[in-house]
């Protein structure tokens, strides 16, 4: 049967096994299951691309950050670096004078004077944050005070329109995934990290082949009888549109001979072949019967219960796919998009499609500024009654915050908010993205991708959101999240996390990981000494700069416990991650400070270990039996999981 045009059966010419083997029919999950058992797991043929050259493509292996970006703590704004202790007291009536450092500080430039008490430094947007300063405050809110100092009328926190070394994009971590489809955004950040060229998937090739005596091409001139060929040029397209490169061969003639030599050379050049008409058990129709000539195992499937498009037949041929689709247009896109696509995009290398609007929760008050219409980029997970959209925003700098985001929902101009709860329509980036199967809200940890990375190699997709241990709880509580990876230590019991549980949460045990001081080599305060000496050494030193953590961290609360009260220079300091503490450090912005030991070395730096924390899972008691999270489970659990934690400095629990 051609592509439109329903043919009268012929006389069968064949035996009765051929016959029968048609009218076994599958159901449609049987169907796949067997096609896709012989054809995966395969490998993805790569190929290696500049930057300039993959738009479009789809990664063929993971890449990893090999820089922090930004590589320095950086300001936000054009104003001037300052100390925000001195501006504790500022306001409109009451201004604090500051005296103005001898060096601006700009884009590319590198800080030559410490920020001392009561000073400030004239800093431009980009540029990188002087010695002792841990604030930047806007040229605006400043006024000039003769040519050497000037006057701030506005308190600051201490981060305030800072972005912190990593803040963005911590070396190390998972950027991209193998899968990932490189849009603008994926290429930003490869260019951030300096990265100039990747592994992408090669498109599959695959040859599109129309049969029927009926047919003529479109421009041609239709005889008696005879139809355009619609089916061509549809399947064509919608292979392009799926990740592979279609190759139109044009239409054969129902000639056993003329079509099985197409098809013989078909195979030979291209990764698949795909062919419309010919499906049914009349003679006049003879593809079917040319496959089991081709190549072993042959059809795995000819009739499949599906309404429209009983008729497919779904054959491998040395490996290679070949698929006949029903005659009318209609039964072959059907069966194509329901059946096929998502082989074809798994040979790609492609995720699977998805719709481009979606009706989600956001679970956290979102403010806005009134007069402007406000769009937030959000992540999506699944939650109790529905999706759930995080807001990821991570500063006007942030080059992931729009890369790594899902889509976007709009707060209009006249609201000044977003609450909690509210529900909004979300619309996607891309028709592509999904909603992962795994979600992890918490506490991040480099050995995360460690564990994650074989359920992203099978197929899941797992998103993970760092918030800290605290908000990972919190999440968890309100059934936002899968797992919470926490490290909190609780001074009662003198035992990490088991306090922190409630009801409904129970604990995955995961890894141990070394927190310790983190210093320059050869820096002779710390050299030799050990963590709580080290620290005394740096509190008797009032030249010694400190960097801390972020609130809510559990690095943050293992160091209060160890500075027992005191504020040493630079404990406002607070950037977010491990490699910013070890990027001030090394940078010589700070002299010292807490981080994992796995950081410590990959920034070369000296490191005293002070306290072995238990990094691990509060997992959701009623999200415990998805199948993503016994895959997690299972992962965590795997030598290959351990083996490769314990090469990174970590200890399996």
């Amino acid at each position: 049967m051609g592509s439109g045009m329903m043919m009268i059966p012929r006389p069968p010419d064949r035996g009765a096994t051929e016959q029968e083997q048609f009218l076994k029919i599958l159901s449609r999950e049987d169907a796949i299951a067997r096609f896709e058992a012989v054809l995966f797991p395969r490998a993805i043929p790569g190929e290696t691309r500049r930057l300039a050259n993959v738009l479009g493509a789809a990664l063929a292996a993971d890449v990893t950050a090999p820089i922090d970006v930004p590589p320095f703590d950086r300001s936000n704004v054009d104003g001037f670096a300052v100390r925000s202790a001195d501006l504790t007291s500022a306001g409109e009536g009451a201004p604090v004078r500051l005296a103005l450092n001898d060096e601006t500080i700009h884009c590319g430039t590198a800080p030559k004077l410490q920020v001392a008490g009561g000073t400030a430094t004239p800093i431009a947007t980009g540029g990188p944050l002087p010695r002792g300063a841990d604030a930047v405050v806007m040229v605006e809110h400043t006024q000039p005070a003769g040519p050497d100092a000037i006057d701030v009328r506005r308190a600051v926190s201490p981060g305030q329109f800072v972005s912190y070394a990593g803040s963005d994009i911590a070396r190390g971590e998972a950027l991209l995934r193998a899968g990932t489809i490189i849009g603008s955004r994926e290429i930003g950040m490869l260019a951030a990290c300096g990265i100039a060229e990747v592994m992408v998937a090669r498109k599959p090739r695959v040859a599109v082949i129309s049969t029927g005596d009926e047919l003529v091409q479109p421009g041609g001139l239709l005889g008696p009888g005879a139809i355009y060929d619609t089916n061509g040029a549809i399947v064509a397209a919608a292979i392009d549109e799926n990740g592979g490169e279609a190759v139109f061969l044009g239409a054969i003639p129902d000639d056993e001979a003329k079509l099985e030599s197409a098809m013989r050379s078909a195979l030979a050049d291209a990764d698949m072949l795909v062919l419309s008409g010919g499906t049914s058990k009349g003679a006049g129709d003879v593809s079917h019967r040319i496959i089991g000539r081709l190549g072993a195992p042959g059809i795995i499937a000819h009739g499949v219960a599906l309404k429209p498009g009983k008729p497919l037949c779904l054959a491998v041929c040395d490996g290679k796919p070949v698929v006949i689709l029903p005659g009318f247009p209609t039964s072959a896109m059907f069966t194509f998009h329901d059946m096929i696509v998502p082989v074809l995009r798994k040979m790609a290398g492609l995720p699977p499609r998805s719709d481009a609007k979606v009706n989600a929760t956001v679970p956290v008050r979102v403010t806005s500024e009134l007069g402007r219409t406000e769009f937030v980029m959000v992540s999506l997970v699944e939650g109790k009654d529905g999706l759930i959209a995080y807001p990821t925003g991570k500063g006007s700098g942030a080059i992931t915050s729009f890369a790594q985001a899902d889509g976007f929902l709009r707060i209009d101009a006249l609201a000044d908010q977003m609450p909690a709860g509210t529900a909004a329509e979300v619309m996607l980036f891309t028709p592509h993205v999904r909603v992962p199967d795994l979600v992890i809200v918490g506490s991040h940890c480099t050995g995360l991708d460690l564990v994650t990375a074989q359920l992203a190699h099978a197929g899941l997709a797992v998103r993970s959101i760092a918030v800290g241990s605290l908000g990972g709880l919190a999440a968890a509580k309100r059934g936002e999240c899968d797992l919470a990876p926490i490290h909190l230590f609780d001074d009662k019991s003198e035992t990490y996390n088991t306090p922190y549980l409630v009801d409904g949460l129970e604990l995955v045990p995961g890894w141990r990981r070394m927190q310790g001081i983190v210093f320059r080599k050869g820096d002779t305060r710390f050299e030799g000494l050990g963590a709580r000496e080290a620290v005394a050494a740096a509190l008797a030193d009032t030249a010694c700069i400190m960097v801390n953590r972020n609130q809510g961290a559990g690095t943050r609360i293992l160091m209060d416990r160890l500075l027992g009260g005191a504020r040493p220079e630079g404990y406002w300091n607070q950037p977010r991650s491990h490699n910013a503490v070890a990027a001030a450090v090394a940078q010589h912005r700070a002299d010292w400070g807490m981080t994992i030991a796995p950081v410590a070395h990959a920034a070369d730096l000296g490191f005293i270990p002070f306290a072995e924390e238990h990094y691990d899972f509060a997992l959701v008691t009623a999200r415990k039996q998805r199948p993503a999270v016994q895959a997690f489970l299972d992962a965590l659990g795997s030598d290959k999981a351990r083996a490769a934690l314990e090469q990174a400095g970590f200890r399996p629990a």
